[in-house]
C-alpha cells in the first residue's frame, strides 16, 4: 500500500535527500503544500517530513486537502506531530491561517482526462480561483517563494519547433473540449506574473510533462501511464485505446520532485522552467510491452480496444521539452524508464 513507510517510498526519500541541494534553507520555515494528496504533492510533503524526521531540518508542514478521509490516510503517521497540520478546505475558498508561511507549493487541481471530461468547470476554478487565493495568502504572509505546478500543455499546438523552450508558444483553441486545462494553466501563470510585478510575490513555474510513480491514481484517471499501470497491477491484460504508435517521454516522480525543489531553492524569481525526462522517448505500444513483461507472476498481454470517440487525451504532435534552463541550476533526471516503472509496480504490489 502507498504510504510514507512504503519500502519504495522510503528508498526514494533517502536517495532524494542525498541530492546536492542546501536543504537547510528550509530550516525554521513553515511550508504549505496544496492538493497534498495528489501524487507529486504527496511526495513533496513526504520528503519535507523526511527532512524533518531524518535530517534534523526544523520545518513545519501544512498540508491543504479537500477530503478528510483521504488526507488522514495519506498522513496517518503525522497527525499527532506538532510540526504537521492538516488544512481541510477547497483551495477555491479564501485561505485562513494564523502564523507565518514561508514557502508554498501550489499543486492543487486535477489534470486527468477523466476530470477534463467530467468536471471542466472545477478544473478552471482550481487553477484560477485557487491561484488567486494562494497568491493573496502569499502576499499577506510575505512568503519567500511560491512554486506552481503548471503543464507542458501551455505550449499548445506547435508544428514547427523540434524542442520547446520556455518561450515556444503555439496555439490553443479555446473551444476544444479539453482546453479547460491548458487555458486555465496559462491564465494561472499570468496571474502569478501579475502578482510578482505588482506586489513583489516571488514565484517559479514548473511546466511538467508526464510524471509517474508511487501514489498514482490507477483507476478513473485517464492518463496513459496510469491506465496501463492499473491494468498490470490488477493482473489484467493491457487494453490500449489507440494503435500505440504515439510517442511519449516519462519522468519518474523523484526526478520531478527534485526538479521542483531545484526551482524553489535555486530558481530565478519570476521564471518558468520546463521539467521532463526526454532521454527515453518510447511508443505507447512499447511501453505496454515493457509493463506486461515486468509482471513476472502473471501471464499478461497487450490487446487493442480503440473507441470511436475522443478519450480526452491531447492529440497534438508530440514535441519534446527543452530542459536546459532547469539543468543549468544543477538538476538532471537520474531514473531510467525501466527502473522507474519497476519501482512503481513494486510500490503497488508489495
Amino acid at each position: 500500500m502507498f504510504e510514507y513507510k512504503n519500502k519504495v517510498v522510503q528508498e526514494d526519500l533517502r536517495l532524494m535527500a542525498e541530492e546536492h541541494l542546501d536543504w537547510h534553507q528550509f530550516d525554521g520555515k513553515t511550508i504549505l503544500v496544496t492538493g497534498a494528496t495528489g501524487m507529486l504533492a504527496t511526495y513533496i510533503s513526504y520528503f519535507l517530513l523526511y527532512l524533518k524526521e531524518e535530517k534534523g531540518i526544523d520545518l513545519k508542514l501544512i498540508a491543504l486537502c479537500r477530503t478528510k478521509s483521504k488526507a488522514e490516510k495519506a498522513f496517518k503517521n503525522f497527525l499527532d506531530k506538532p510540526y504537521f497540520k492538516l488544512l481541510l478546505q477547497d483551495v477555491c475558498n479564501p485561505i485562513q491561517y494564523d502564523g507565518s508561511i514561508d514557502y508554498i507549493f501550489h499543486l492543487a487541481g486535477n489534470a486527468s482526462p477523466h476530470f477534463i471530461n467530467t468536471d471542466p468547470v472545477g478544473i478552471v476554478k482550481s487553477n484560477m480561483l485557487g491561484t488567486f487565493n494562494i497568491l493573496e495568502l502569499a502576499k499577506e504572509k510575505h512568503s519567500s517563494k511560491v512554486i506552481f505546478a503548471s503543464t507542458r500543455e501551455v505550449y499548445g499546438k506547435n508544428e514547427i519547433e523540434e524542442r520547446l523552450t520556455e518561450t515556444s508558444f503555439g496555439t490553443i483553441d479555446p473551444m476544444e473540449n479539453r482546453s479547460c486545462y491548458p487555458e486555465s494553466k496559462r491564465a494561472a501563470e499570468t496571474i502569478f506574473r501579475s502578482y510578482f510585478l505588482q506586489y513583489g510575490v516571488s514565484f517559479n513555474v514548473l511546466r511538467i510533462a508526464h510524471s509517474y510513480g508511487p501514489g498514482m491514481n490507477l483507476h478513473s484517471d485517464g492518463r496513459v501511464m496510469a491506465d496501463l499501470m492499473g491494468n498490470v497491477v490488477d493482473g489484467k491484460d493491457i487494453e490500449l485505446k489507440s494503435t500505440g504508435e504515439a510517442l511519449r517521454a516519462f519522468c519518474y516522480i523523484t526526478d520531478a520532485v527534485l526538479g521542483i525543489f531545484y526551482a524553489a531553492l535555486k530558481g530565478e524569481p519570476g521564471e518558468a522552467y520546463n521539467l521532463a525526462n526526454e532521454t527515453e522517448e518510447i511508443s505507447i505500444r512499447d511501453l505496454a510491452k515493457m509493463l506486461v513483461s515486468l509482471r513476472k507472476d502473471a501471464v499478461l498481454k497487450v490487446v487493442f480496444n480503440i473507441p470511436e470517440t475522443n478519450t480526452g487525451y491531447c492529440n497534438y504532435r508530440r514535441v519534446g521539452l527543452c530542459t536546459d534552463k532547469l539543468e543549468a541550476l544543477g538538476w538532471k533526471p537520474n531514473t531510467n524508464l525501466y527502473a522507474g516503472i519497476k519501482k512503481t509496480l513494486d510500490s503497488f504490489l508489495d
